[in-house]
């Protein structure tokens, strides 16, 4: 399950990274603080979703 969590962790946290990045700079953050700031929420936000997405996957593979 910990294989699985960190292939998983390496694109949610990419994913929600890069759109929150987007989000900033979207609203006109151009900011090095917001742009930073808004890839690191992404990147603690990956790790319960991560966790999320990992066990709904291992218990429907588990039966």
């Amino acid at each position: 399950m910990l294989r699985l969590a960190l292939v998983l962790f390496t694109l949610v946290a990419s994913a929600l990274a890069g759109a929150g990045v987007i989000a900033v700079l979207s609203m006109g953050y151009f900011t090095v603080p917001a742009i930073l700031g808004a890839a690191a929420a992404g990147f603690v936000l990956a790790i319960p979703a991560t966790w999320l997405i990992t066990k709904r996957i291992y218990t429907a593979t588990r039966g």
